[in-house]
């Protein structure tokens, strides 16, 4: 297995490479020169998630020893880092409504899953390849991928991790995760604008050669942790197969039987995995996109147009609130035969004017694969408290927009087949609008979010995570905050190179 650029970068790499490097030279994605490799599911163990994890894992990451994935896979998740001994839960809350819980690792978010075993693999290439740098992990966070970055590469030799937010674009609680955190080698700074403005600093610093060079001089080189990383995206692929064979294992469905996945996304980088999982055999009747106000994902399924020429909308939903995603780059590559030359035109369209629109034969296989969908703040907060009336289950804002999508799709087509919205955060995280969405504005005003987490544990019974009810006794360490044209210096900085 090989990996080459979305754009057309002639030379083919290792997996070893891509997940070091994370972007491509001409600022394409890394993709696998094969993805339909038709894994035999029935073979594959419901409730062993390191050893079902190696399965798919392992066709992917030529050049690795089994035992070095091993070995990663043990230590991301058989050592204490997640609260559930199946990693990922799949909690029933009808007969075809299942909940699939991303959260139970160190920072209460999805991105738990795959950057609990991103360090280690990242090490593992380092050490194989002789790489002599200090690699940099430069990462750009709506809120989740930050946290959950830091907390996975800090204090690991040889690597230093710098993370910048959107300072107006997070929940009070995610921002807190991030300015708390601990470690040697981290770093975190706010960024005035929203997270398109972080977004686009990072990449401009990844796609200046310049820079890249200045860094070689001084014994380092970039690389990232966010979903444009290869090595971020394949994890993800296994929490699909996992909430699969609990149904089947739980005889809630047969073998074989089709079923939707409802996935809230912004990056597209989490709904991409579940492309990937039905490439590689999975049954997979639809994948559902689910949006916030910040709709451009679902306008463009339904549309074939991508339009990021409008207001970014900060919702309650915070870590969805971006208008360029990134990881659909790929998608479109896998849906056009891996045709560069269209695939930069596009990107390139997008980069001056803003927009793309695709061709009808790649629309049509879009809504084959594809339903999209968005909910509003106000749709978001009344399915967070219908969740909770009916079924006595906490969601979080991200899921309830999951939840609202799901129950748009059963009207629009009458499937009522059994359906699993991935969770995406604790409803902790998010804990001001749960309070809201179960007892209206007066029970949050004038109140921190920690204040109100307090108070939605003892209006619930539920148990908050350990790492998100401990905040308020965390020492804050990082305050600074700059504009997007200062990340490039900022970063210099950090690294005291002049």
């Amino acid at each position: 297995m090989q990996y080459y650029s979305t754009r057309g970068y002639k030379m083919k790499i290792n997996a070893a490479e891509a997940i070091i490097r994370g972007l491509a030279p001409d600022s394409g994605l890394f993709v696998p020169s094969e993805s339909d490799l038709s894994l035999n599911i029935e073979k594959m163990p419901a409730h062993d998630y390191p050893e079902l994890a190696f399965k798919i894992f392992k066709p992917f990451l030529s050049g690795f020893r089994d035992i070095e994935i091993k070995n990663a896979l043990q230590k991301a998740y058989s050592s204490g880092n997640f609260d559930h001994k199946l990693v990922t839960p799949l909690q029933k809350l009808s007969e075809n409504l299942f909940i699939l819980e991303l959260w139970h690792g160190p920072t209460s978010a999805f991105k738990d899953i795959a950057l609990q075993v991103l360090p280690h693999l990242l090490k593992t290439a380092l050490d194989n390849t002789g790489y002599k740098d200090e690699l940099v992990i430069l990462t750009a966070t709506s809120g989740d991928t930050g946290k959950s970055a830091l907390e996975g590469f800090r204090d690991i030799p040889g690597i230093k991790i710098v993370v910048f937010y959107p300072d107006n674009g997070v929940s009070e609680i995610q921002k807190l995760q991030m300015v708390t955190q601990e470690g040697s080698n981290v770093s975190v700074t706010a960024v005035t604008g929203n997270f398109d403005d972080t977004q686009r600093g990072v990449k401009e610093i990844f796609s200046n050669s310049k820079l890249a060079s200045h860094l070689a001089s001084h014994g380092f080189q970039l690389t990232s942790a966010n979903s444009i990383n290869w090595g971020r995206l394949l994890p993800q692929l296994v929490y699909y197969f996992q909430a699969y064979l609990s149904l089947v294992d739980n005889k809630q469905i047969r073998a074989g039987e089709a079923v939707n996945y409802v996935v809230p996304t912004g990056n597209f980088g989490n709904i991409l995995a579940g492309y990937y999982a039905r490439r590689l055999g999975l049954p997979v009747n639809k994948l559902i996109c689910a949006s916030n106000q910040n709709n451009i994902l679902s306008d463009f399924i339904n549309t074939g147009i991508y339009d990021s020429n409008r207001r970014l909308s900060l919702t309650l939903s915070p870590s969805m609130d971006i208008l360029i995603s990134s990881n659909l780059e790929r998608l479109l590559f896998e849906l056009n035969s891996h045709d560069p030359e269209k695939i930069s035109f596009w990107m390139n369209q997008l980069r001056e004017k803003g927009s793309y629109r695709v061709d009808q034969q790649t629309h049509e296989k879009l809504g084959q694969l594809f339903y999209a969908g968005f909910a509003g703040d106000k749709k978001t907060l009344s399915t967070i408290k219908s969740v909770y009336r009916d079924y006595k289950y906490l969601v979080d804002t991200h899921t309830a927009v999951g939840k609202a999508v799901l129950d748009s799709y059963i009207a629009d087509t009458a499937d009522n087949r059994p359906s699993i919205i991935l969770s995406t955060a604790s409803p902790f995280k998010f804990a001001g609008s749960v309070m809201k969405a179960l007892k209206g504005p007066d029970a949050v005003k004038q109140k921190s979010e920690l204040t109100i987490l307090d108070e939605l544990v003892k209006l619930t019974g539920i148990d908050a995570p350990e790492n998100l009810s401990k905040l308020g006794k965390k020492e804050i360490k990082f305050k600074q905050v700059i504009t997007r044209k200062a990340l490039e210096d900022h970063l210099l900085s950090i690294l005291e190179i002049d």
